[in-house]
């Protein structure tokens, strides 16, 4: 008879967690690091750190386990600890020259799958968007990161910030005005910013 954490059951996972089972242990990063390498991704761009960082992730998720109230959040839950663990890589990093986002296409379609379809110009584009982004503080850069490029809504981004929809829409108000003012004046993001009037719509 299979283990029942081995269904797609996060409230069974949880209890296997709990007891410290190593089989449960394999089944959560095995179901949940896909998405967390995607978000960590969005928002700090490809890193020689990523692996590290992913790592801290999950192991202060399994350290923390007993702190999760409601089993059946495990992966909101953990995205916040993901969205703290990229806020303090972003805010104790020295500035140096980033690694080239894009290794190689296998890493970037499991890391970027919006690059997928995009041409040349179009993952050019992508990439001028995070160097502006780099320039960003960081809780503007991640609410930002969340809401227009993991594509999380409003109430989303709010609950992996661990902040008020009020605070995230005062987050997303001040970095969309702080990248508009650099997109529009960037050649490969003009023409891609000129419905940016809309995206509180989203």
């Amino acid at each position: 008879m299979p283990m029942p954490f081995l269904a797609d059951d996060d409230a069974a996972l949880v209890q296997g967690l709990l007891a410290d089972n190593p089989a449960a242990k394999a089944v959560f990063f095995t179901r949940y690091a896909p998405d967390v390498e995607r978000l960590v991704t969005h928002l700090i761009g490809l890193d020689r750190d990523l692996a590290d960082i992913l790592q801290e992730i999950f192991l202060q998720a399994l350290s923390s386990i007993r702190s999760l109230r409601d089993p059946g959040a495990l992966k909101p839950w953990l995205l916040r600890i993901a969205t703290n663990c990229a806020r303090r890589a972003l805010r104790s990093r020295t500035r140096r020259a980033w690694l080239r986002f894009f290794v190689d296409a296998e890493e970037e379609n499991r890391n970027m799958p919006m690059a997928q379809a995009l041409d040349i110009e179009g993952r050019e584009t992508l990439r001028s968007v995070y160097t502006i982004l780099n320039r960003f503080p960081a809780d503007e850069r991640i609410a930002f990161a969340l809401r227009y490029i993991d594509g999380m809504e409003l109430s989303e981004v709010a609950s992996a910030c661990s902040v008020s929809l009020a605070t995230t829409k005062r987050r997303l108000q001040r970095a969309e005005k702080r990248f508009l003012r650099s997109a529009r004046n960037h050649p490969l993001l003009e023409r891609w910013v000129e419905g940016g009037s809309r995206w509180q719509e989203r």
